[in-house]
């Protein structure tokens, strides 16, 4: 039985899910088949579609939120990665933050199914390890568009108020150092919420 606490964070997980998607899918297809002056219009449709389909199918999302399978939150993992890569454009910083719902995820399950200490230990290293990897991946993607934007040095001067000129070795610099240090702290933030979300839960069961 889930307790309400983590129905309500299950359902901000699940909530966004099929209205962003048709939100995006009714942009894209609206640009690429309807006159410009109708593709507002189209764009709002998918995304009240999507509204009215979390009426209809966010509770059964919920109540069947660990019996999805791992293909599925791997796609809604991946899935935010990317919107969130793209909404702050391409600054990966953001993206670390996404480890704390995988680890509630998996932490949850966790706790539903009873798992004893050794499982609990595999599965927070198995999730650290994805979650990690997969920011990895982002950091690489952030860091080459980076280096090849030649606005990055006075985007960087300008956005901290720096008092003299970045170097490309500054930026390769500040590439290395703040992407070991966020993954680190991807890698730190999922291991707590798999074990936090765990002990709790079971906790209140």
């Amino acid at each position: 039985m889930k307790t309400k606490l983590e129905r309500f964070a299950l359902g901000l997980i699940l909530a966004p899910l099929l209205p962003l998607a048709l939100f995006m899918g009714a942009w894209w297809g609206s640009y690429k088949f309807l006159p410009e002056a109708w593709i507002p219009f189209g764009t709002v449709f998918g995304l009240l579609l999507g509204i009215l389909a979390d009426v209809f199918l966010l509770k059964q999302l919920v109540d069947r939120a660990y019996k999805l399978g791992t293909a599925f939150w791997v796609t809604v993992f991946l899935f935010y990665t990317i919107g969130v890569f793209g909404f702050f454009m391409g600054v990966p910083v953001f993206n670390a933050a996404l480890a704390v719902p995988a680890g509630f995820v998996v932490g949850g399950k966790l706790a539903s199914e009873n798992a004893d200490k050794l499982r609990v230990r595999v599965a927070t290293r198995r999730t650290a390890w994805f979650t990690t990897g997969v920011l990895a991946f982002i950091c690489v993607a952030s860091a080459f568009l980076a280096l090849i934007s030649k606005s990055t040095a006075s985007d960087l001067q300008g956005m901290l108020g720096l008092g003299f000129e970045v170097t490309q070795g500054m930026i390769i610099g500040l590439i290395l150092v703040g992407g070991v240090a966020l993954l680190a702290i991807g890698w730190g933030l999922s291991v707590a919420a798999v074990r936090f979300t765990y002990t709790f839960l079971q906790r209140t069961a």
